[in-house]
């Protein structure tokens, strides 16, 4: 009885299925279509180009766009993650655009409304009922304070939460399913990707968030006069409501129209590629869109970001990777390189790093006849993650944001200024890096951490050996052991069974017939059992030896 009252909370989750599987019937029965000559007129208009069907990754693409902003988000994450999906398909993806219709200006501002806790004519002195922008999770309005302060308005579309929601638990039982039924497709932990979207997509439903990042990216520039990072209004805004400062300037993606401006494209590149590799070098924290429609030129060559819902972070051995990465490549050291290409995987030990850092070696020698300083960053940053990926290595997900970043960042720099070079800007925060690590500051805070530790563990050993001696005689240590290859196990434990059984056997006819031949009578029966028993007991013995070597 109590489900049926439940019914209505039902009712949207089992149309957007159906609405769902409607659209993947649909493409399967395309790709059917398409498969034979005898059916192939039957496939509609808009899947074909000059009288053939479009690629496969076309049609994906077009799937992606029909199913709505969440798969196309996750569509937009999968182009940059060359571990996940094929070339082919992620170039496709790249083209994925988010073509969100605004909803009712109208009933925007009764959600505005309801977030302000009263009328509008109380917080502001001037308001735009007409949006200005629209997006797949809100849309923009802009506004001026009672005080005159010029504002933005960014208000949440109704019911998105639990839309967003729904999508993403189909999302994770797609994946749940293509593992099932493609075991292959563990090696790219594809359940993984998904659920580290859902948490990315869920975090920037909360306007709070973003607010935070903002916030702390202001905190990081307010001695650094050619970056703006807007002012949030806190007490204005909500988790389904951001109100933050009104900062209008010029793309930075049309170098004539900057000149005609005044401004000086040259130091804008220079400027926006430092303040990026401050984020990334410095602080381990970075805006991770920045592309043209995130950035604004103000007067004075001053660059000025917004949208701060999509971030990423890097841990230390992160950053400490990044200047290890600069200084091999600057020095073309495959070591080096190799070595900082490990730390970010965090392999500490691993047994091909040596074909590893041979392969690294043949990547280099491709760039030996170009100078450091014209050296593509990104793209040689990508290739050596293919080498990474061919090897099996797995790659924390904030790297594909830092790569995606790095390559906007260049291509922001090169479209502005050809002749910026990113190497030669990157270089000076990698040597900063390497010096922080091992400053005497550094080295002392270990040494004290270290010392801590040592104390601590001669501290509590004796206690922990009466401990282990306890339960030892008490009979409750328990050895917990997990097995990841069952297989390889099986058979580790039957080849292990058979030589112990072997070697009990060989040893109890070694033993007997020299009892035979010493307390017994010498028979040629006996002679032979010894020198059979010697013989392959000579030979276990050395199979043996050379296998553990």
């Amino acid at each position: 009885m109590f489900k049926i009252f439940r019914l209505p909370m039902y009712y949207p989750r089992a149309l957007r299925a159906v609405h769902i599987l409607y659209i993947l019937l649909k493409f399967l029965v395309v790709n059917w279509l398409s498969s034979t000559t005898f059916t192939f007129w039957l496939v509609p208009k808009r899947f074909k180009r000059e009288g053939t069907v479009i690629t496969l990754p076309e049609r994906l693409r077009m799937v992606i766009e029909e199913l709505g902003p969440t798969f196309i988000k996750f569509g937009q994450i999968l182009a940059d993650r060359p571990d996940v999906v094929s070339d082919k398909l992620r170039e496709e993806l790249k083209k994925l655009q988010n073509k969100a219709v605004p909803f009712e200006d109208d009933k925007a501002v009764l959600l505005i409304e309801a977030e302000l806790g009263g009328p509008l004519k109380n917080v502001f002195e001037k308001f735009n009922p007409k949006a200005i922008a629209a997006a797949s999770i809100g849309q923009v309005y802009e506004g001026t304070l009672l005080n005159g302060e010029k504002v933005i308005i960014k208000i949440q579309r109704p019911n998105i939460e639990g839309k967003i929601k729904l999508d993403l638990h189909i999302l994770e039982y797609f994946a749940q399913q293509l593992v099932k039924e493609f075991p292959g497709l563990h090696v790219v932990d594809i359940i993984g990707v998904v659920e580290e979207f859902g948490i990315t997509l869920l975090h920037e439903l909360n306007y709070l968030n973003e607010a935070s990042n903002a916030m702390r990216f202001s905190d990081m520039f307010k001695n650094v006069p050619y970056c703006k990072i807007p002012r949030v209004y806190l007490q204005l805004s909500t988790s389904r409501m951001l109100i933050m400062e009104d900062v209008t300037g010029i793309a930075p993606d049309n170098p004539e129209r900057l000149i005609a401006h005044g401004l000086d494209p040259q130091i804008i590149a220079e400027n926006g590629s430092r303040i990026f590799l401050e984020m990334m070098y410095k602080h381990g924290f970075f805006h991770a869109d920045p592309h043209a429609g995130n950035i604004f030129i103000l007067p004075g060559n001053v660059v000025a970001l917004i949208d701060f819902g999509m971030v990423g972070t890097l841990k230390p051995a992160h950053m400490q990777f990044l200047a290890g990465f600069t200084l091999g490549l600057a020095n073309r050291d495959a070591e080096t390189l190799t070595d900082a290409l490990l730390v970010m995987c965090e392999k500490k030990f691993y047994d091909e790093k040596q074909n590893l850092q041979f392969s690294v070696h043949e990547m280099l020698l491709r760039y030996t006849s170009l100078s450091y300083e014209k050296i593509n960053f990104s793209l040689v940053l990508n290739e050596c993650v293919k080498i990474i990926l061919n090897y099996k290595l797995r790659l924390p997900g904030s790297i594909y944001l830092l790569l995606k970043a790095l390559a906007t960042i260049e291509k922001f720099g090169y479209v502005l200024d050809p002749q910026i070079s990113l190497p030669a800007i990157v270089r000076p925060y990698a040597e900063s890096l390497i010096r922080e690590k091992f400053s005497a500051k550094k080295f002392a805070h270990e040494a004290y951490d270290m010392l801590k530790d040592y104390g601590a563990f001669f501290r509590d050993f004796p206690s922990e050996v009466n401990e282990l001696l306890y339960k030892l005689k008490q009979g409750k240590i328990v050895v917990d052991i997990q097995v990841s290859d069952k297989d390889l196990f099986t058979k580790s434990i039957r080849q292990l069974a058979g030589t112990v059984g072997l070697t009990l056997l060989l040893g109890g006819m070694l033993t007997a017939s020299v009892i035979m031949n010493v307390w017994g009578k010498s028979t040629t029966s006996t002679d032979f059992m010894f020198g059979i028993s010697l013989f392959f007991s000579v030979w276990l013995m050395l199979r043996l030896f050379f296998r553990t070597r």
